[in-house]
């Protein structure tokens, strides 16, 4: 509890402290290692009792389908397709930003997320969940195919002129923030790219289990506990089908007077 409580102090960047939820990660592998020890030495693990750290509800700020076509005509032509895949694709943005050529299989329309960028470096995929394949819409297929005119003999699928993949911090402050002023949208993270994809998806009656599957979820639990309150709006499934259905079926129906 005291390295815990250490941890809450520690501000790495910007004087900015260390999330719940980063704290709870770092406190993962001594929870492990105590649990462990545990078991194989019969005693009681001191971590017995200690509850996670509560992490804030996540921040989902999606755009609507009328934003998302609004940003992709207005922002500047060479990163037209790069936010093209952002948005359809829901890749978070150290799997787009370090997504190569050889990831890319046009013959079965899949984008295969098994690398990052993180600091500058390539990483491999976090979890088992995030390694996956992404299946192309015709949006997000022509996009890429316009992009390999451009970066086709490059290592990555959006770099520089040089070949250097790109610098998340210098997109976003040079090309998405002004971009979003310009428009007169609300300021977001580029990260709500990924969210918005989710929401069009489950507002697109698309399967909860093949949208999990897009975003590196293991399970379905994440995305109706984070995206499925934004629905109803897209959709107007708001219980209106449910009375459809009774409708159609009980029109007629008059219970028997007593």
């Amino acid at each position: 509890l005291e390295f815990r409580a250490s941890l809450a102090k520690v501000t790495p960047r910007s004087n900015k402290s260390l999330s719940p939820s980063r704290i709870n990660h770092i406190m993962t592998p001594l929870r492990m290692i105590l649990n462990e020890a545990a078991n194989r030495y019969n005693f009681s693990s001191p971590y017995q009792g200690i509850k996670s750290l509560k992490v804030p509800r996540t921040d989902v700020e999606p755009f609507t389908i009328d934003e998302v076509r609004l940003i992709i005509e207005k922002v500047r032509p060479d990163f037209r397709d790069y936010y093209t895949v952002r948005f359809f694709t829901g890749m978070r943005t150290a799997e787009i930003d370090g997504l190569q050529w050889d990831a890319v299989d046009f013959d079965r329309r899949q984008i295969m997320v098994r690398s990052t960028i993180v600091n500058g470096e390539t990483q491999s995929t976090k979890n088992d969940g995030s390694f996956r394949a992404i299946d192309m819409s015709e949006l997000v297929f022509d996009a890429l195919k316009h992009q390999c005119e451009a970066t086709g003999d490059q290592q990555y699928v959006f770099c520089t002129r040089n070949g250097s993949p790109l610098s998340h911090n210098n997109v976003t402050k040079r090309v998405w923030y002004p971009l979003l002023r310009h428009l007169g949208l609300r300021k977001r993270r580029p990260y709500q790219t990924r969210h918005t994809a989710a929401t069009l998806w489950l507002a697109a009656g698309e399967s909860p289990e093949w949208i999990a599957r897009q975003m590196g979820h293991s399970t379905t639990e994440m995305l109706f506990r984070v995206y499925s309150r934004y629905v109803p709006n897209l959709t107007r499934q708001d219980g209106s089908a449910f009375e459809r259905l009774l409708k159609s079926n009980f029109n007629d129906f008059k219970p028997d007077a007593e």
